[in-house]
């Protein structure tokens, strides 16, 4: 497998050996309970999870108050991001170097990839509401079907202490570019009801999106001088009431909303601006039939919804509605089957653009085991997802994981995945682009389009203790029928555009983790080494011009590294990150240098109710690029103060 290896490399592996070297001396003891949800759809401690899994739990969301969730998802291994200007502006997730489309997000285990263009409305999704991220590494479409091909991230919102009649909490906060944020919220529990309730604001001037210069010093004929900030507000809420032993009806809630300036690259307008929005509703019951019998019932939808306003209007929106039914049987207590039944109704709709059709239902049947027979832990799944205007989709997968000793296990996994094609991909209607009045082009979506497949495969060793953590995962996932953008009839001064499936991808790849805990202080490391590889580059045609063979945006070398360390009330903590050199086009012409960034945090609390916490990102005032012409963060400090009851 060819993996870049570099003196950083050499210098990420001398981060993690001490590590390595201090768990050999540490004595084995229970893991930790953290219950998730994401790896089996059924809940269960982490340390039984099978899967390439990370949660990103209350600590590390309190000690990023001001940031934005695709920067707080992007310190986790495994995953790169890009944004086109600042955390309001058009945001997508590599997981593992597949596509941003490749990735399934939830939101409390319903899916809001978008129908239209296949990506989530992160700018509209306030940390401030999230309890918890659940990120699943690897195929995952035997489990959720389309769009898991290179993982799952589940976003959990708040649901608030169940033990306690009354709670309540809030912040606010204030940092550079003039950001402030305020949040609150309250739940509690009593006489078989629970609830929960939170909501938040903030408001940024921001920074001016776009640069000067590309990074091949040309100037950029769109640039306007200005700062692109955005105001955003959320709320969330859950209500639920347990009408018998093992029985609960539950309500869940969140809309989020942002209206972001940027800047457009290809014209001058000074009061661009995208309002996103994005709403997740759900009506669940849970029921312990018998001891061995659980059902979950659930029906949701979720609407999404992009309005771009520039010179004029135009709104990219979409309808999903959810319906579910697992049930769970456990004939043994080292052994577990669910059957799943599960529909999805899509529906998309523009203001600009009529689509040649706006409909898609999917009906989906799976099987899921998970097992234990002495030291071996086994989780297999089969899905038939069945899809109007297509047909059937089979995916699977099989995990093993056998512990050699109380703290040292291997596994390896093989799974499938893929995605079906957007709306924009499929029926996108023709549309003429005209440059100062003559027409320069067009596109129209492409109705024959197949799905994109995959078939993943990984292998991992790890060493675990209730203090250290060391893991080694390799994988390869292999992509056919990569869906791209495709000049079909080039002419001088015009091109026909669509979309064809045309490309292969092979993707390689080695994540190592570490982390050990002494004392007071607790140190984590994290190394990401990747081979994102297009099998097969497509050669020139027209004005677009030949393709590379590394695939765009992804670096092929991640290193971060972590410390906290707490002195009685105050907690000091330093990260670093470097992220290497990425291409920003399809044709490996143009290359973004790599960067290093250096964070800081401290908290300090003042009593059991009160605390302030302080975060300096990129420290050192690094000027980097994440995507060619648009600028990034440069040293910024946001300062919050917390009080719980």
């Amino acid at each position: 497998m060819s993996i870049p290896f570099s003196r950083r490399s050499l210098a990420a592996a001398c981060c993690l050996f001490p590590l390595a070297v201090t768990a050999q001396t540490t004595t084995s003891v229970p893991m930790l309970k953290d219950i998730v949800i994401t790896p089996s759809r059924n809940a269960e401690p982490l340390a039984d999870a099978i899967g390439d899994v990370t949660v990103i739990g209350p600590e590390q969301l309190s000690a990023a108050r001001g940031d934005s969730i695709v920067e707080i998802i992007g310190r986790a291994p495994g995953v790169q991001f890009v944004t086109n200007g600042g955390p309001q502006t058009v945001t997508s997730l590599f997981t593992r170097g597949t596509n941003s489309a490749h990735t399934l997000v939830l939101i409390d285990g319903m899916r809001i990839n978008g129908s239209t263009d296949g990506g989530a409305q992160f700018p509209a999704i306030d940390p401030a509401m999230i309890e918890r991220v659940e990120i699943l590494r690897g195929a995952a479409s035997s489990l959720y079907g389309s769009d898991a091909i290179g993982g799952v991230i589940n976003i959990i919102t708040k649901k608030g202490e169940q033990d306690r009649p009354l709670s309540a909490w809030a912040n606010v906060g204030y940092g550079t570019y003039e950001t402030a944020k305020s949040s609150l919220g309250l739940s509690g529990a009593s006489d078989g009801w629970d609830y929960s309730f939170s909501t938040s604001a903030a408001t940024s001037k921001g920074f001016d999106a776009l640069r000067r210069r590309k990074a091949n010093n040309s100037p950029i004929t769109g640039y306007y001088p200005d700062k692109d900030g955005y105001r955003s507000h959320a709320v969330s809420g859950t209500l639920g009431y347990r009408w018998a032993e093992g029985h609960r009806i539950g309500l869940t809630a969140h809309n989020g909303y942002t209206d972001g300036d940027y800047d457009n690259q290809f014209a001058r307008y000074p009061n661009t601006h995208a309002i996103a929005r994005q709403q997740a509703y759900s009506l669940s019951s849970t029921d312990r039939i018998t001891n061995w019998w659980e059902s979950d019932l659930r029906f949701g939808f979720t609407k999404d919804s992009n309005d771009n306003r520039s010179d004029t209007s135009s709104v990219f929106s979409s309808l999903k509605r959810h319906y579910s039914w697992i049930n769970t049987f456990k004939p043994h207590a080292d052994h577990r089957i669910s059957v799943l039944l599960e529909r999805q109704e899509e529906r998309a709709q523009s203001t600009t653009t009529r689509y040649d059709r706006d409909a898609r239902d999917t009906n989906a049947v799976a099987l899921i085991y998970k097992g234990r027979i002495d030291r071996l832990h086994t989780q297999a799944s089969l899905r038939n997802d069945n899809i109007s205007g297509y047909g059937n989709e089979t995916t699977g997968s099989l995990g093993l994981d056998f512990d050699l000793t109380d703290a040292w296990q291997i596994g390896i996994a093989a799974n499938t995945g893929f995605h079906a094609p957007t709306f924009n991909d499929l029926y996108y209607p023709f549309e003429l682009y005209t440059w100062g009045g003559f027409p320069i082009g067009s596109y129209t979506g492409n109705p024959a389009l197949k799905p994109e497949k995959s078939r993943n495969i990984e292998a991992h060793i790890q060493y675990q203790t209730a203090d250290t953590l060391l893991r080694a995962t390799i994988y390869q996932n292999k992509i056919r029928d990569l869906i791209i953008y495709d000049v079909t009839e080039p002419v001088p001064f015009f091109t026909e555009g669509t979309v064809k499936n045309l490309d292969e991808a092979t993707i390689r790849g080695i994540t190592l983790t570490a982390a050990h805990t002494f004392g007071n202080t607790t140190i984590r490391a994290s190394a990401d080494l990747l081979d994102p590889r297009n099998d097969n580059p497509q050669p020139a045609k027209g004005f677009t011009p030949a393709e590379g063979s590394t695939l765009p945006r992804r670096a092929r070398q991640v290193f971060h590294m972590g410390v906290e360390h707490r002195i009685q009330a105050l907690k000091l903590g330093a990260e670093y990150q470097y992220t290497g050199n990425r291409y920003e086009d399809a044709a490996n012409k143009t290359r973004l240098g790599g960067y290093s960034l250096v964070n800081l945090t401290a908290a300090y609390d003042f009593s059991k109710s009160l605390g302030v916490q302080v975060r300096w990102n990129n420290v050192l005032d690094k000027d980097y690029v994440l995507v060619d012409g648009y600028n990034t963060p440069g040293s910024n400090v946001f300062v919050n103060l917390s009080w719980r009851m």
